[in-house]
C-alpha cells in the first residue's frame, strides 16, 4: 500500500466531535438502559431472570466483533462511511428490539444493535486523541468521559421512568430519532484523516475474521449459559470453552504471523497502553456489574418499582459530574497516576459500602455509595484513558482504541455475567449454612416456630399451621441467603478494584499539561 501521511488536523475539531459524541452516548446509554427493564422483559417473554441477562451480554459481546475491525474497515471503506453505516444499523436494530415478541428475537436484535454500536466509542476516542493537543485535549477528554461514564448512569433512571410510565419497548424506540439526527450531523461535520480514509489494495484477513467470530459467539454462550449448565460440570460448556480458547489462540497466532492482520497486537508492546487497558477493563467490569446488581437487589429483594430503583442510581451522575469537573485540574497539579489511584480507591470503597446492605434500607441509603461510584469512575478512568493512549502513534490510534475497547467490552460482559453466577452460588452456600440452624434443638428457631404455629392455629388445624410456619421460616431463610449473596458479591468487586492499584502505580508517568 502507498505511504499515508500521519500528520492531520481537522478543520473544525469541535464540530467534528458533535456527531461522534452523540453516537457514543447512544451506545453507552444502551449498555445499561435495559437493566431496569429486565424483570419486565422476562415476564413479557416468559423466561427466567437469568435467561434475561442475555439481553445485556449479547449486546456487549456483539460489539466486540466490530470493535477490532475498526482499523481495517476504515481503510477498506473509509472511517466516515463505516461510522454512518454503523449508526444506521444501530438505529434499525433498536427499532426491532422495541417490537420484539420473544427472547430469541430480542437477543438477535440486541446482537445486531451491538454490531452497529461497537465502533462508536473507539471512533470517538481515536478522534479525540488525534484531533487535540495540550489543554484542549484535557477539555475534549473530559467531554468524552462525560459520555462514557454519564450515559450508563443515566440509563437505569431513564429506563425505569420509561418502563413505569409507558412500556419497556420505548427504551429502544428513543434511539430512532437520535440515530437519524446523528446521521444528518455526520454528513455535514464528519472528517477523516488520510490514514483512516479509503485505501487501495487493502488486505482482508478472512481467517482473522473467522476466528474472531467463533471466539466471540462461543464465549458469549458460555458465560450466559454457564451458570444454568453447572459450568464445567456440563459437557456442553466444556466444548464451548474448547472452541473459544482454541479460536482465541488461533486468532492471536494468525494476527502475529500476518503482515496485514485484522488486529495488530504489536500495540500491546506499548507498556502504558497494556497496563492501562487492564485497569480500564477491571473498572468497567465493576461499574457495569454493580449497575446490573443493584437494581436487581432493590426490585427483587426490596420490592421497589423499576423507576424507584432506577432513580436510586441517579446520584452516580452527580458524583461523575463532580469528578469530571475536578479531574482536569487535579492532573495538572498532581501525578496522574495518584489521581487515578484515588479514583479507583473511591470506586472500591463505594462497592464495599454496598456490602453492608440489609432488607431495612431505604433508597436514600444507597445515595452515598452511588455518589462515590460516579466520582471514583470519573477520577480514575480519565487519567488512565489518556495515559494509555498518549504514547500511541496517530496512525495506530484506530487499531489501539479498537483493541482497548474490545478487551474492555469482554471484561464488561464477564463482569455482568458473573453477577448471576455469584448471586446464585453464594445463595446456595448461605442457604446450606443457615439450614443447619433449623433444628428444634436451636432455641431461637424453636421459639420462632412455636410463635408462628400459634398465630396460624387460630384459623387452621395444628398440622396445617405447623406446615405453614415451616414454609414461612424457610422463605425467610432463602431471603437472608440471597441477601448475603448480594453482600458477598459487592465485596468481591470491591477487592477487585483494590488489586488493580498496583497496575496503576507501575505505569510510566506522562504529563499532558
Amino acid at each position: 500500500m502507498e505511504e499515508i501521511t500521519t500528520e492531520w488536523k481537522p478543520q473544525k475539531p469541535w464540530l467534528l466531535i458533535v456527531p461522534v459524541m452523540f453516537a457514543a452516548f447512544m451506545f453507552a446509554l444502551d449498555q445499561t438502559i435495559a437493566n431496569i427493564a429486565l424483570p419486565h422483559m422476562a415476564g413479557s417473554f416468559s423466561v427466567s431472570s437469568q435467561e434475561s441477562i442475555w439481553v445485556l451480554t449479547s449486546y456487549l459481546i456483539a460489539s466486540c466483533l466490530t470493535i477490532p475491525m475498526l482499523d481495517w474497515l476504515s481503510k477498506l471503506l473509509g472511517r466516515k462511511l463505516v461510522f454512518m453505516s454503523c449508526v444506521i444499523l444501530f438505529t434499525i436494530s433498536s427499532f426491532f428490539c422495541g417490537i420484539s415478541t420473544s427472547i430469541e428475537m430480542m437477543v438477535i436484535s440486541r446482537f445486531m444493535q451491538g454490531l452497529g454500536g461497537g465502533i462508536l466509542i473507539p471512533v470517538a476516542q481515536s478522534i479525540i486523541m488525534e484531533s487535540f493537543k495540550g489543554r484542549e485535549l484535557n477539555t475534549a477528554t473530559a467531554i468524552f468521559g462525560g459520555v462514557v461514564i454519564m450515559a450508563p448512569i443515566i440509563g437505569p433512571v431513564l429506563g425505569g421512568w420509561i418502563t413505569e410510565n409507558y412500556s419497556w419497548n420505548w427504551i429502544f424506540f428513543i434511539n430512532v430519532p437520535i440515530g437519524i439526527i446523528v446521521t444528518i450531523l455526520s454528513v455535514k461535520f464528519f472528517e477523516e484523516p488520510p490514514y483512516a480514509s479509503r485505501q487501495k489494495n487493502v488486505h482482508t484477513d478472512y481467517w482473522g475474521i473467522l476466528f474472531l467470530i467463533l471466539f466471540a459467539i462461543a464465549f458469549e454462550i458460555m458465560i450466559d449459559k454457564g451458570n444454568d449448565q453447572d459450568w464445567f460440570g456440563s459437557p456442553f460448556i466444556c466444548r464451548l470453552t474448547f472452541v473459544w480458547v482454541t479460536s482465541l489462540i488461533l486468532l492471536i497466532i494468525s494476527q502475529i504471523k500476518q503482515k496485514d492482520s485484522l488486529i495488530k497486537f504489536d500495540v500491546l508492546k506499548n507498556y502504558n497502553f497494556s497496563v492501562g487497558t487492564i485497569v480500564i477493563t477491571v473498572m468497567t467490569a465493576i461499574m457495569l456489574s454493580s449497575m446490573a446488581m443493584l437494581p436487581q437487589f432493590m426490585q427483587n429483594m426490596m420490592g421497589y418499582s423499576a423507576f424507584t430503583s432506577g432513580l436510586s442510581m441517579m446520584p452516580r451522575g452527580i458524583g461523575s459530574l463532580c469528578g469530571l469537573a475536578l479531574v482536569t485540574r487535579l492532573v495538572a497539579i498532581f501525578d496522574p497516576r495518584l489521581v487515578a489511584c484515588t479514583g479507583v480507591l473511591i470506586l472500591s470503597l463505594a462497592s464495599w459500602l454496598l456490602g453492608f446492605v440489609n432488607l431495612q434500607i431505604s433508597p436514600v441509603s444507597v445515595v452515598i455509595p452511588n455518589v462515590l461510584y460516579g466520582f471514583g469512575m470519573a477520577l480514575g478512568m480519565m487519567p488512565i484513558v489518556t495515559l494509555s493512549c498518549l504514547t500511541v502513534p496517530p496512525e495506530k490510534m484506530s487499531n489501539a482504541c479498537g483493541l482497548q475497547n474490545f478487551i474492555k467490552n469482554i471484561g464488561g460482559a464477564v463482569g455482568t455475567s458473573l453477577v448471576a453466577t455469584l448471586i446464585s452460588r453464594f445463595s446456595q452456600v448461605h442457604q446450606n449454612m443457615l439450614t443447619h440452624s433449623l433444628t428444634e434443638t436451636n432455641p431461637v428457631y424453636y421459639e420462632r416456630l412455636q410463635a408462628y404455629i400459634s398465630a396460624f392455629a387460630k384459623t387452621v388445624d395444628f398440622e396445617t399451621a405447623k406446615s405453614m410456619a415451616q414454609h414461612l421460616i424457610y422463605a425467610q431463610l432463602n431471603q437472608q441467603a440471597h441477601l448475603w449473596a448480594f453482600i458477598d458479591s459487592f465485596r468481591i468487586y470491591a477487592l477487585a478494584g483494590v488489586l488493580v492499584l498496583i497496575c496503576i502505580l507501575v505505569m510510566q508517568k506522562k504529563t499532558w499539561k
